[in-house]
């Protein structure tokens, strides 16, 4: 998939590279507001998309001492700068064109130019847009529905693009209707006003991008698909009682994070835990190949109800002395069992 993801971004890239140097030559010869905001649109784009690329090469690095989960989260981090980035340079920088255009008098030249800028931009934004929307339909599948497919999405650069390209082919529509009204009427109050238009499509996309990958960043759990099917299937293993919770992240796109609490039956010895712990640890990983690491918490699912009806019950005073002057009792303990890289 993160082969797919990048041609599209590769493609996005090229495109909108060679649309920001038309839509300035264009702005030159014609003075339209509009198309320097669009310029600079194409512009924050390319510059977006080259971090994109650069986020996913560093989150391919292998782990460390000092990160021993790896970096995947590197593509959230850069994903979120991408989104900031986008209102920052390219929604302020368009508003503001916008507005200072409001006050000028200066009426378009030569907007035929724009025209043909804008006609060319379409098609270049348009192949782009295609393919991203193509890799984004293959993705989803035919299970869920687009805006349910972005706010479960784990990879954030491919739906980034589609927003972009699709705020991209608004966009020059806006210009397209601000230089048309700016020329038949002569005024170019309309070039300003599509400029802040501009502005505004651009900050409103950056604000969705943004939110939607906070959640990744923070760090976001697996589908419910993958969590239930964890838990069906470790509770299906010989030797488990129950299974007391699955806890999951995404440390990147590809990378799932597994933490469980598992009650297993009384009579185990510690080389049968071994074993048991060890045959989830591999079905898991069987099933669920983004799955990477998991680590397996041994706790009785009493103490665990316990804990939920009664906080601190099994532990009332765990920093106080006893009123008959003994030592505090220990905290309790529990057998953690983790797996191996």
């Amino acid at each position: 998939m993160a082969g797919s993801t990048k041609k599209v971004i590769y493609a996005a890239m090229l495109g909108n590279g060679l649309i920001a140097v038309t839509k300035f030559i264009a702005a030159t010869f014609t003075g339209s507001t509009a198309m320097i905001s669009e310029g600079i649109h194409s512009v924050v784009d390319t510059g977006n998309q080259m971090l994109l690329l650069y986020g996913m090469r560093q989150s391919k690095k292998p782990a460390d001492e000092q990160f021993p989960f790896g970096h995947g989260k590197e593509v959230y981090f850069w994903s979120f700068v991408v989104a900031v980035l986008m209102f920052a340079i390219g929604a302020v920088v368009s508003i503001n064109q916008g507005i200072n255009r409001l006050s000028d008098t200066t009426e378009l030249m030569n907007p035929y130019i724009n025209y043909i800028v804008l006609a060319l931009a379409m098609v270049f934004e348009g192949v782009a847009w295609y393919m991203a929307f193509k890799e984004f339909k293959r993705v989803k599948g035919q299970t869920m529905g687009y805006i349910e497919a972005v706010k479960r999405g784990k990879d954030p650069a491919l739906f980034m693009v589609l927003f972009e390209d699709s705020a991209a082919m608004l966009g020059l529509i806006v210009a397209f209707f601000g230089v048309f009204l700016g020329h038949i009427t002569g005024d170019p109050v309309f070039d300003g006003i599509a400029s802040i238009l501009i502005g505004v499509i651009l900050g409103v996309t950056s604000a969705w991008l943004a939110y939607e990958t906070k959640g990744l960043l923070i760090g976001e759990s697996a589908s419910k698909k993958v969590v239930q099917g964890i838990r069906a299937l470790v509770s299906a293993q010989p030797g488990v009682v129950h299974v007391n919770e699955v806890l999951t992240m995404h440390m990147g796109p590809e990378y799932i994070l597994v933490n469980l609490s598992v009650d297993f039956i009384d009579q185990a010895s510690a080389t049968e835990l071994e074993d048991i712990t060890a045959n989830i640890d591999t079905k898991i990983k069987e099933n669920f190949p983004y799955v990477k690491r998991v680590f397996i918490e041994a706790e009785p699912r009493s103490k665990r109800l316990a804990k939920k009806v009664f906080p601190g019950a099994l532990n009332p005073m765990p920093n106080k002395r006893r009123k008959d002057g003994g030592r505090p009792a220990p905290k309790e303990t529990k057998r953690i069992i983790t797996d191996t890289p």
